[in-house]
């Protein structure tokens, strides 16, 4: 049984993506510091999966603490690294933060795996790389423009890094999965995403706006030239975008790769408006969101959404969800979550 070490683990695609890997004959090790994930994801995935799994609290940015998780589980024979900070409005705010967090994280990775001889590495990235895109759907081989964003400038670093790193590594091969706006929770309701502070997402601000939890939503520019004037994104559920990190692993683990540095998107290929989020999630629910429109946000492209052939093609990846899907099971967490804050009260 191969061992897949998942760096943030305990966050919203992480913990899925444990889940996903178990159910599929992986071992699983996770590190996450807990700094933007909650450990309660630790629970919800044993619950589901019946195994237990190991999180050490560490935080990536110290070399000696992440080397000895690496000295502790020699037989590693993956990395899927997830540990990074995502939010672009924040980034804008707090730009060395997020190149301190998310470069320095990834360096000091890549130096236990070069010593421990790690074979393989899936890359959490994002389709924030391609910056605003000349046409739509982006293709892997769209140029990767100027950054909007500080994150965005993180993940094109966090590649470069990857790809240089093959070209003197021999015995690691790396995968960049580029994904769109991973939604949605497990259909168990027992992992999902759970924002620290005000959610910077679509889906959470959604879902906590519609639960009481914030007393209204702002839809961030009504003047994009889109169908009606709101940001368009391509929408996938975080099961999908799981399970394509379980396909990545064991591609690489049957050196199907055709480069040392593979890349590929993961995206529904289809494009939503973030007002055509929101009334899908009110017909799923049945609640009237209270949400402004209001100016655009700073680091915000106007639309994109991924041609996802080659993941299709080469993985085998297959999307199971819908809009309709992301949003019910988005909302049944959220429920959950106040039924488990309810029963915490009531004792």
């Amino acid at each position: 049984m191969a061992k897949i070490l998942v760096t943030g683990g305990t966050g919203f695609i992480g913990s899925h993506t444990i889940v996903d890997l178990i159910e599929n004959g992986f071992s699983v090790v996770s590190i996450d510091n807990h700094a933007r994930s909650s450990s309660y994801a630790v629970a919800g995935i044993e619950q589901i999966t019946g195994k237990k799994v190991k999180n050490y609290k560490v935080d990536l940015k110290n070399f000696d603490e992440t080397r000895a998780v690496f000295q502790e589980n020699p037989d590693i024979t993956g990395v899927i690294h997830f540990a990074a900070y995502k939010a672009v409005g924040e980034s804008v705010l707090e730009p060395i933060l997020y190149y301190e967090n998310n470069i320095f994280g990834l360096i000091n990775l890549l130096k236990c795996v070069q010593e421990f001889e790690v074979a393989d590495f899936v890359f959490s990235s994002s389709c924030t790389v391609y910056g605003n895109p000349d046409t739509i759907p982006v293709t892997e081989s769209s140029p990767v423009k100027k950054a909007e964003s500080p994150y965005g400038a993180t993940k094109q670093m966090g590649e470069q890094v990857l790809a240089d790193f093959t070209k003197a590594i021999e015995k690691t091969a790396v995968i960049l999965l580029r994904y769109f706006n991973p939604v949605g929770a497990h259909p168990s309701a027992l992992i999902g995403e759970s924002p620290v502070g005000k959610p910077q997402n679509l889906v959470p601000a959604i879902t906590q706006t519609a639960i009481g939890k914030l007393p209204k939503m702002m839809v961030f520019g009504t003047d994009y030239p889109t169908r009606d004037g709101s940001c368009v994104r391509d929408y996938i559920h975080v099961c999908d975008i799981a399970h394509a990190h379980t396909l990545a692993i064991q591609y690489l683990a049957d050196k199907k790769n055709k480069t040392r540095c593979d890349i590929f998107n993961l995206g529904t290929g289809d494009g939503v408006t973030v007002l055509e989020a929101i009334h899908t999630f009110e017909e799923v629910s049945g609640i009237k969101l209270n949400y402004e429109l209001g100016p655009r946000r700073a680091g915000d492209v106007v639309a994109i959404y991924a041609n996802n052939n080659l993941a299709v093609k080469e993985l085998g990846w297959k999307i199971k969800y819908g809009l309709t899907d992301m949003m019910k099971t988005a909302w049944a967490w959220e429920l959950k979550i106040k039924e488990a804050e309810e029963k915490v009260k009531s004792n």
